[in-house]
């Protein structure tokens, strides 16, 4: 099921400030938040739909893709794969929701706090950002490559929990457990009541009595992971695809952050892109552009054969439908246009040009062109309307 547009979902318009979509995503948030909408899928799914859209809108790396290149620039439905962490686009689970809401309900959630999570600070770790380089072939047809990516991985000691043992906790003492400390303090106005993270445990709730040796109590180390990517047919050179979860992992049983990939193009020796269109240029003597030819023109998988008709004139194109690109967002192909010139020798025997002064004067050899000799721009223009 293709999703829906993310200014939609928000009720917020392209222009909207991001003050404006934080306002909109705290007002969804509330009215379709699982703890007041209990055993209602509808109500849980536009609670993760809101919470996907903020994600993306509030930021200005992501919003920007989304505005250029609709949900494919993400990773979504348009073509960017499958669903779950490693796959683009992926969409959000739970606990990624929930470690929002420090930065949008403040650590509590309508002031009552959530029953999920205690405000429990999450940590999630970094985003990576590595370069992929492609050529046409493997723009044309989208391909799948095996990278290896230095990052923080969880400690396989402690499992990623920091402690030696992987049970030496304590409760924070300070917070209780929960990560956030509340103050109420009495104004003109009542009873304000204000929430901060806990400065004794930092948002986490609990101290390692017992910290692991290897990691010293971080729950990450540093190695590196082969990870499997699919890239779709229809990038561009330039492009970032967000790969979910395959960024670096965070502290003490964090979540990871993603990797970006950064499509880098690679130029083809013959055929110039432009688009979805590819451009190659032909020489032919204009002994075959006045008689017709058959040439063989380069393309993505091998070449094909096309016919230069009789009185071609240099600058004619010709093009070899669907025979391009694709788009990553449609079905759609582009084409190859085959710029035909006519290539005029530079230097002659002196039988050659005997011949050549014998047909300078002749009629056919004078130049008459017609109305349907039109100029190359007009020419081109055609191909683009």
């Amino acid at each position: 099921m293709s999703k829906r547009d993310y200014y939609e979902v928000l009720e917020v318009s392209k222009s909207a400030s991001i003050d404006e979509i934080k306002k909109a995503y705290r007002k969804m948030a509330i009215k379709y938040h699982p703890d007041k909408n209990p055993g209602d899928k509808a109500a849980e799914e536009k609670f993760k739909e809101a919470a996907e859209a903020y994600e993306v809108l509030s930021s200005p790396d992501k919003k920007q893709r989304y505005d250029q290149f609709g949900h494919a620039g993400l990773g979504g439905s348009a073509g960017f794969g499958g669903g779950g962490r490693g796959g683009f686009g992926g969409g959000m689970n739970m606990d990624d929701i929930f470690s929002q809401f420090g930065d949008i309900f403040g650590g509590h959630f309508g002031g009552g706090g959530s029953s999920r999570g205690g405000g429990r600070r999450v940590n999630r770790g970094s985003n990576l950002r590595v370069k992929v380089k492609m050529n046409l072939e493997e723009i044309a047809n989208g391909v799948e490559k095996k990278i290896k990516v230095n990052k923080y991985v969880a400690c396989k000691p402690c499992h990623g929990s920091g402690a030696k043992d992987g049970s030496s906790f304590n409760t924070c003492s300070t917070c209780r457990g929960t990560g956030q400390v509340t103050r109420v303090t009495n104004t003109i106005l009542g009873a304000m009541q204000t929430t901060s993270t806990c400065p004794t445990c930092g948002g986490e709730g609990q101290s390692i009595t017992d910290k692991c040796t290897v990691c010293h109590g971080d729950g990450i180390v540093r190695d590196e992971e082969v990870i499997n990517i699919n890239i779709p047919a229809g990038v561009a050179e330039g492009m970032q695809l967000s790969v979910s979860g395959k960024g670096n992992m965070g502290a003490r049983g964090g979540v990871a952050g993603d990797l970006i990939i950064v499509i880098e193009e690679i130029e083809h020796e013959l055929l110039k892109r432009d688009g979805m269109n590819l451009f190659y240029d032909h020489f032919i003597s204009f002994v075959d552009a006045a008689m017709g030819t058959n040439i063989e023109v380069p393309t993505i998988d091998g070449k094909a054969k096309v016919k230069v008709e009789p009185g071609t004139q240099s600058g004619k194109v010709l093009r070899l439908k669907a025979k391009g690109l694709p788009d990553i967002n449609t079905y759609s192909r582009g084409d190859i246009l085959v710029n035909i010139n006519v290539w005029t020798p530079q230097q002659l025997t002196k039988e050659e040009k005997a011949l050549l002064e014998r047909l300078r004067d002749a009629e056919n050899f004078k130049p008459n062109p017609s109305k349907k000799d039109r100029g190359f721009f007009e020419r081109m223009k055609q191909y683009f309307e």
